[in-house]
């Protein structure tokens, strides 16, 4: 048995995963501002996800497996998961010692990051709130 809206909860936790990884990024990137040679990484994760309800939105028939053997019918988001993926930006150099973070940027990033999880610990709470409404009938 499937729980209603279980797809929107696990777009909010793979969003949330993605969040907290950048979180401890963008920090390793600040921490290393100054490193000789150290190159900025940054979490994409954002466009997978896009890409991902996309192709679902184009499928026009998907099979319901109700046993392992069964053959696939159609793609789901469960066969093809987006997931936050680490990139390196070996390309540029910012400072003079080969070093590329720009610590006004990853500041900016830093804030965004916050702000962005900030809404989806929101928006999960309001999820489950009215899962809690639901079942009790309010």
């Amino acid at each position: 048995m499937e729980l209603i809206g279980t797809r929107a909860l696990n777009i909010l936790e793979r969003s949330l995963d993605a969040a907290t990884l950048s979180q401890k990024v963008i920090a390793n990137n600040i921490a290393n501002a100054s490193t000789p040679n150290f190159k900025r990484s940054e979490v994409k994760f954002e466009q997978y996800l896009l890409q991902e309800l996309n192709a679902q939105s184009g499928r026009s028939i998907v099979g319901r497996r109700t046993d392992s053997r069964h053959i696939h019918i159609g793609q789901t988001a469960e066969d093809n998961p987006a997931t936050a993926q680490v990139v390196t930006d070996n390309s540029t150099t910012f400072n003079h010692n080969n070093n590329n973070v720009d610590i006004d940027y990853e500041m900016a990033l830093l804030a965004w990051n916050q702000l962005k999880y900030n809404l989806l610990i929101e928006r999960t709470s309001g999820f489950f709130s009215s899962m809690r409404t639901a079942i009790d009938n309010r």
